[in-house]
């Protein structure tokens, strides 16, 4: 393999893909190598090492099923890509069925297509440039890995040399692009990789850019193994494509999971993979129960549920633990519910749920392989038992705990021992353990794996969460609690007035009082109207007490239009006002689906709640949580996570207090060590040395020059380098500006946030930008605020880019006052026409380019004046203005002209008259033939192409040219003539 080191992407990325995977003892063949085992360049799967890797894994097998077992891998017929991707991977894990006589009569064997067990009986290979074709076109992946033939991981290479935020972007986009024009690659595809060298993510088919991510932990290797100057890349291809890595992926870490109607393909990030491997090297390296268990604590939103799904699966797979028996425990209904419709959607194998306390001893009697799942509370004693019975001395049971801290030291965890004396217990948490907790330790164990509220933000796993105080004053027109009940109760003694005082002045009848809630939903409406709406996000508000949550809602009812819906516990004696709030669990589910969806599809915008969902719901769409409730500890960290999930264009979770929970807070975070808690809720405050540097660096660019003269500020972003460097910075200053407002100390910002808004707009319309330089992702809040600025200040400019063929554009040019600025706005506005037609009119457009190219190189050595370069670009426009005018005067309609241009300049030597009619006679060809849909069907295109080359032979066209030349015409017909037979 020789492979060269040039400094291009194919240098810098590809070729070492291609050494690292050599080195990871993967066989490496160029793709044009492989046209030789495919009869055509359809044929995806390698066939003929498809069927010696299925020989070599089943000796027994005829060739008749041999035949049979390859067909129906490379035949696989599905209404949709995902369907196909999940059926191979369940033929991959599972084997496929074949009706055989092995000497004992005909019947069903097994046929494997992958050696889990042995590693080396598998044929691993990397393919660089591989090309496939189908009606659409050809791709060529960067680089494929084969194994056993088949096509598993696609990746992307993108050249360091981009802008930092377009490299993995661009391989992203580019993978969905392949996916779309050629969807039978990605029924095998297990997994796809963009990669830069600088920047590495891996994803999984049908996921979006924020769903691709880093793979920052090789392990069981270290960073350090890898070598001194381990790259994001190594790191990734070391972690995922070692070839033990991969079938364990494969095999124990892809799940697909049906969300809101869809099935979703999950592969699981670094840190799932190595808690569970760790979790199963210390259950195999351990005699003794006691010692085989332990705590994962994965913070809230990264996972949780997940990496339990995984460790389950991969129990059940690991031969000496004789298929386990697995007891998975919650302390809460909905959590119990959440996590076996977890177990049960990502295809977990019958995963039973304990309906009482009968049931789940006699299913954890019935022996090795059941998947239980339960509430701990079920472990109860029966009716007339005195003392909770041993269920099973087994040590092969494995009980993984959710949530850990809070269920372990009750009886109820006690009788749990007592009926599995001698299972292995692992804690899952999303909260850290105390520093004087050592009854979890004791319990379970040390930490097996950590993975840090600071890193899952880092991750981008989660958001970071910020906190605003919004305190309500509490006193009672001025005086206090105790004065007034010494007032109004003072003929009762003094013990009787203490009494009345604790029942009836509660700090929870305080909070909950009609005058101070409405205060509140009045703020609570405003907040969110200018800062949670307009962004598509929703809320929850958390109440003190039942009543105080139906106040709310019908605070929110009589002074907004906002739905609310109140999901709370029924209560037997509960008065009428608060039974209408009664709902059944299915309306539960319900409402909770519709808060789930997008504003737009859903206009569900508050859940109120008052002890349900804070702990264990997941709506990624809920920024800001609302709370009027003293929640500590383990309990308010575990509420206030409700809002870190990730969702598209959301930055951060927000916590509204109108309780002053902060001294809660400041307890809750003082009982866990520091770096454990690191990074779990920010004030805005904090924000603020961030915002000050993004502002920094926006406007530096502006540095010494007049903020007043647009022209010359626009002049510096015209190099595409630096307004991509300047559209970066404003993102940055722009999500930092979103996350500090509505605080006043936004403020001193505010007008240099405009400013630059504007700039940018103006120089996405000067420059002609067709992508970036938009404020559609800077945050609504912040995107409204620039475009009132704009809009206000600069009401005569001309956003959009205007027709450089429309009289609009010479009234935008009469407006620019320097002859630099107009040569500029010219300039680009021919670029951005080129770049359009050129497609449609390769001929004209072309030289059109050249000639463009040639000015620019002539104006930057000084060898033309301004007004000389002015008069070219007119001369340019014109001609492109004029090119219909020319087309009607040759008598062609606009969509004929470029085929006579196109072969007037191929055929110079003949007359025009005879190159008219040529043209008339093969548009009058491509016309007859262009069916709906016409250029994705083969047979039509070769008809179309042959009569074509027939006609260009009979006019004399030289033979060494027809073929071109005919490929040429198609390309034009398929621009001009597609959609013709609609």
């Amino acid at each position: 393999m020789n492979i060269t080191h040039d400094w291009n992407e194919k240098g810098l990325v590809e070729n070492r893909v291609l050494e690292h995977l050599r080195k990871l003892g993967y066989t490496y063949a160029h793709g044009s190598s492989m046209d030789q085992e495919r009869d055509t360049q359809t044929e995806l799967v390698l066939k003929k090492r498809l069927a010696n890797a299925i020989q070599r894994l089943n000796p027994w097998i005829n060739e008749n099923n041999l035949t049979k077992t390859v067909r129906s891998i490379t035949h696989m017929d599905f209404s949709s890509l995902m369907e196909a991707n999940q059926h191979f991977h369940e033929l991959l894990i599972n084997s496929i069925s074949v009706t055989q006589d092995l000497g004992k009569g005909r019947k069903g064997q097994t046929v494997r297509l992958i050696d889990f067990e042995n590693l080396e009986n598998n044929e691993f290979l990397v393919v660089d440039q591989f090309s496939i074709t189908n009606a659409q076109g050809t791709i060529r992946p960067d680089v494929l890995v084969f194994v056993n033939g088949i096509p598993f991981v696609v990746i992307e290479c993108k050249s360091p040399t981009l802008h930092p935020d377009k490299q993995i972007s661009q391989g992203v986009t580019q993978l969905k692009r392949y996916q779309k024009e050629n969807e039978t690659l990605f029924h095998y595809t297990q997994f796809l990789i963009a990669t830069s060298n600088d920047r590495a993510k891996v994803g999984t088919i049908g996921a979006k850019l924020q769903h691709y991510s880093e793979w920052k932990d090789p392990y069981p290797q270290t960073i350090a193994d890898i070598g001194p100057n381990a790259t994001p890349q190594d790191i990734l291809l070391e972690g995922t494509l070692k070839k033990e890595r991969l079938l364990d992926l494969i095999q124990n870490f892809i799940v697909y999971e049906p969300e809101d109607g869809r099935v979703i393909k999950k592969l699981a990030r670094y840190q799932q993979y190595r808690a569970v491997n760790k979790a199963v090297n210390r259950i195999l390296n351990n005699d003794k129960p006691q010692y085989r268990g332990g705590v994962v604590w994965a913070t809230q939103g990264s996972g949780k549920s997940l990496s339990m799904v995984f460790l389950a699966t991969k129990l059940r797979r690991i031969e000496e633990l004789g298929n386990p028996t697995i007891l998975v425990v919650t302390d809460r209904q909905d959590l119990d519910q959440q996590i076996t419709n977890t177990f049960k959607r990502c295809g977990f194998p019958n995963p039973q749920q304990a309906e009482s306390v009968s049931q789940l001893k006699s299913l954890l009697q019935q022996g090795p392989g059941a998947t239980v799942m339960t509430l701990v509370q079920k472990f109860q004693e029966s009716e007339g038992e005195e003392e909770y019975p041993e269920l099973t001395s087994s040590e092969n049971v494995i009980v993984l705990v959710d949530e850990s801290h809070r269920t372990q030291y009750s009886s109820l965890a006690m009788n749990m021992r007592i009926g599995l004396p001698n299972a292995t217990y692992i804690g899952f948490t999303g909260t850290p353990i105390d520093k004087d907790d050592k009854s979890t330790v004791r319990t379970f164990g040390t930490y097996i794996d950590k993975y840090t509220i600071e890193q899952a933000v880092e991750d981008g796993a989660t958001v970071p969460i910020f906190y605003e105080s919004r305190m309500v004053d509490l006193h009672v027109q001025g005086q206090s609690i105790d004065q007034l009940f010494d007032r109004f109760f003072r003929d009762y003694s003094e013990e009787d007035r203490e009494r009345i005082k604790k029942k009836y002045a509660t700090e929870e009848a305080i909070t909950a009082s009609s005058k101070r809630v409405r205060s509140i939903a009045l703020d609570i409406i405003e907040h969110f109207e200018q800062y949670i709406k307009p962004n598509g996000f929703k809320a929850q508000i958390v109440a003190v007490s039942r009543e105080a949550a139906v106040m709310y809602k019908n605070m929110l009812d009589e002074l907004s239009d906002y739905e609310s819906k109140v999901i709370m516990s029924a209560g037997h004696n509960d008065e009428e006002h608060l039974q209408e709030h009664h709902i059944s669990k299915q309306e539960e589910k319900h409402v909770i689906q519709r808060f789930k969806k997008p504003m737009e599809e859903d206009e569900l915008s508050f859940l109120i709640v008052c002890d349900k969902l804070l702990t264990g719901f997941d709506a990624p769409i809920e920024q800001v949580m609302y709370l009027d409730k003293p929640l500590k500890e383990h309990n308010l960290l575990q509420a206030i996570a409700r809002t870190n999930r990730t969702y598209n264009k959301k930055t951060y979770g927000l916590i509204v207090d109108y309780f002053g929970v902060s001294r809660f807070l400041e307890e809750a975070l003082g009982i866990f060590h520091e770096d454990d808690v690191k990074g779990a809720l920010s004030d805005v405050d904090a924000e603020i040395p961030k915002l000050q540097t993004r502002h920094r660096k926006a406007m530096r660019f502006f540095d010494y020059q007049n903020k007043d003269d647009l022209d010359a500020c626009l002049a510096i972003l015209e190099p595409e380098d630096i307004r991509n460097e300047f559209d970066t910075a404003f993102k940055k200053f722009s999500e930092s500006m979103d996350m500090v407002l509505p605080s006043p100390k936004a403020k001193p910002y505010l007008e240099d946030l405009q400013w630059l808004g504007k700039i940018r707009k103006l120089a996405k319309s000067r420059y002609h930008v067709q992508e970036g330089m938009d404020i559609s992702d800077c945050g609504e809040k912040v995107r409204q605020l620039i475009e009132e600025h704009v809009y206000a200040s600069t009401p005569h400019i001309l956003f959009e880019p205007i027709d450089i063929l429309s009289n609009r554009f010479d009234e935008k040019l009469d407006e620019i006052k320097t002859p630099e600025a107009k040569a500029a706005e010219m300039e680009h506005a021919i670029k951005h026409e080129i770049r359009v037609k050129l497609e449609e009119n390769p001929v004209l457009y072309t030289s059109l380019k050249e000639r463009l190219e040639e000015l620019i190189e002539r104006r930057k050595e000084r060898q033309m004046t301004i007004e000389d370069l002015l008069e070219e670009y007119k001369e340019i426009m014109e001609e492109m203005r004029n090119n219909e005018a020319e087309s009607q005067e040759h008598g062609f309609e606009p969509k004929q002209y470029p085929f006579f241009q196109l072969l007037e300049q191929k055929l110079e030597t003949h007359e025009q008259e005879s190159v008219k009619e040529l043209t008339h006679i093969i548009t009058d060809i491509i016309q007859d033939h262009a069916v709906i849909d016409w250029p994705e069907k083969n047979d039509v295109k070769r008809e179309m192409r042959k009569k074509i080359k027939k006609q260009l032979r009979a006019s004399n066209c030289p033979s060494k040219d027809v073929e071109n030349i005919a490929l040429q015409l198609m390309n034009l017909a398929e621009v001009h003539y597609k959609n013709i037979g609609y």
